[in-house]
């Protein structure tokens, strides 16, 4: 089963792995590409206004610029997965699974960076900030990634299962070319939103622990907290329903 999962805001200091090279990422033979789209950002660090950086960090506050204005191609590096922490991954708990479950997770999780595309979570990267949906001055990296990488992600891919936990917004990186499995939570009756953060993390946390293979082997998982409710297909996605307790 391939996991699609998306990135945070928030992002942990430091790291002591290497600095970027090909085998730091999913798919080496694309590094170029991956490149190119760094080498815009850095760019505008090096150059742009106060504006500028502002509309491309997402902060206002020019004494937190001085973090994200370093060399990223030169920077230490560390695991996607411990990198990010936002929401879902503070729920994930990935430092307090036993090492079966992160090696799983470091296996079958695809994240969707705004700034380096679809990189394992195992993939080596340095601490950046690019606001979601923010352009790289005139140039978007959701289509720019969808236009390069969605091949090398079907082939990947393949037949296996596929459980999509991204935010809605991470669909413009990548369309799954085979029906995706997605979630939907309830409370009384309401679609949560803010909070399905957490509930992606503690979904993921759980396949992980239980080293789930495949939609059906998902689909017999009892997650504590979570009763399901239904199962909606459509030709362009199957929507697994939860109800909150």
């Amino acid at each position: 089963m391939v996991i699609l999962f998306s990135p945070s805001e928030g992002k942990r200091k430091g790291g002591d792995g290497p600095s970027l090279v090909p085998s730091s990422f999913l798919f080496p033979e694309r590094f170029t590409q991956r490149m190119a789209v760094l080498e815009q950002y850095q760019t505008i660090i090096q150059k742009g206004n106060i504006t500028e950086l502002s509309d491309l960090f997402g902060i206002k506050d020019e004494k937190e610029f001085q973090r994200y204005t370093h060399s990223l191609d030169t920077a230490a590096t560390m695991k996607a997965i411990e990198r990010y922490d936002g929401v879902a991954y503070d729920y994930l708990q990935y430092h307090q699974l036993e090492k079966q479950a992160q090696e799983y997770i470091d296996r079958n999780v695809i994240i969707f960076s705004n700034l380096f595309g679809p990189i394992r979570a195992a993939d080596m990267i340095p601490d950046y900030k690019l606001k979601q949906g923010s352009s790289i001055g005139t140039f978007a990296p959701e289509k720019f990634y969808k236009k390069h990488f969605s091949d090398v992600l079907d082939q990947m891919i393949g037949k296996q299962d596929v459980l999509d936990l991204r935010a809605g917004f991470y669909d413009k990186f990548y369309t799954c070319v085979h029906p995706p499995t997605t979630l939907k939570f309830l409370k009384e009756g309401k679609v949560v939103s803010h909070w399905a953060k957490a509930y992606r993390g503690i979904v993921l946390r759980e396949a992980a622990k239980y080293q789930i293979d495949s939609l059906a082997d998902f689909l017999a998982l009892r997650i504590e907290g979570l009763e399901l409710l239904e199962v909606n297909e459509t030709a362009k996605k199957r929507e697994v329903i939860y109800t909150i307790g």
